[in-house]
């Protein structure tokens, strides 16, 4: 096939690109460089937001388009969220039909459930988006979400799947990798909520397996087992401080206005509440199986460092 990939430069596109690209012609669009791209890998470097980026897509004759340039900087305003991320997605459905290209994957998150006390152990993918009742910034990743689930229904003739995976652990500067590499790790005190965790190299395998012919839909993707907040803690070998949970919310608040901390206070929720997703419908439409099994995933977290966060 011949695939575009939208953010390849970022940390799952490049994974994917090097599952991808001795298979198949694969062609990335992002605004920034792609160091040590594969010499058979073509870049477009521009904002997927310009309109001569349609031009890309019109004479590109792509079997696929995969769309990960979304940002998730908390930092950023909502109206740079809303403009690259709603924005950019519209413009990719919009060439995918005007050029009648048959397959659309979208990485969303499961994050967009929401850790909530009232939630069932497993939640499917029918379950509604909760996760911007407190959290804000999560608020335009829903409407992504939605925006998709939107298009499913109204072009049948795109194959769209949509991806909701649980917590991103690896060489990525996202809050439950981040958490997990501080040198003394918080938690709260009387809470031990049930997580599921997926090796990031699982992520881009499960992103090719969306590719395979007949595979359409929403789709929760689930890596290693449930296991207590306190184990995953216990298995990167450093200290923890406990923190009453009435105080912490507002501690890091504090700390998220002085600059003091990457983690939003409402990120706090997850040491709190459930938000384990069931992926069977996932596994019975492709097969996939993570490879990598709770020890291999927290051993590739225990060995990033800054260097490979670039």
């Amino acid at each position: 096939m011949r695939i575009a990939i939208t953010g390849i430069s970022g940390r799952f596109g490049r994974l994917l690109a090097r599952r991808l690209h001795r298979r198949h012609a694969v062609v990335g669009i992002d605004r920034r460089p792609y160091h040590e791209r594969p010499a058979d890998v073509e870049l477009h470097q521009i904002d997927i937001r310009r309109q001569r980026c349609e031009d890309i897509f019109r004479a590109g004759g792509f079997d696929a388009v995969v769309h990960l340039n979304v940002m998730h900087d908390p930092r950023a305003s909502s109206e740079d969220h809303h403009t690259f991320n709603i924005r950019g997605t519209t413009r990719v459905m919009e060439y995918c039909v005007r050029y009648a290209i048959p397959k659309l994957v979208l990485l969303s998150s499961a994050n967009v459930y929401g850790p909530r006390a009232e939630n069932p152990q497993f939640l499917t993918e029918d379950a509604p988006l909760m996760g911007g009742t407190r959290f804000g910034e999560i608020r335009d990743l829903i409407a992504l979400d939605m925006c998709a689930q939107s298009f499913f229904w109204k072009h049948p003739d795109v194959a769209t799947v949509i991806l909701r995976p649980v917590h991103i652990v690896g060489a990525v500067r996202n809050a439950p990798s981040n958490y997990l590499r501080l040198e003394h790790i918080p938690r709260l005190a009387g809470f031990d909520p049930m997580l599921q965790i997926i090796h990031e190299a699982d992520v881009a395998d499960a992103i090719a397996a969306a590719l395979e012919p007949g595979v359409r839909g929403v789709y929760n993707v689930a890596g290693c087992a449930p296991v207590p907040l306190s184990v995953l803690l216990r298995m990167t070998g450093r200290p923890t401080i406990d923190f009453p949970h009435f105080l912490a919310e507002a501690a890091v608040e504090r700390l998220w206005r002085l600059r003091l901390t990457s983690f939003p206070a409402p990120e706090v929720d997850h040491l709190r509440y459930v938000c384990m997703v069931d992926d069977a419908p996932f596994r019975a439409a492709t097969g996939f199986r993570a490879v990598n099994d709770l020890d291999a995933t927290m051993a590739h977290l225990r060995l990033t460092s800054a260097a490979d966060l670039r």
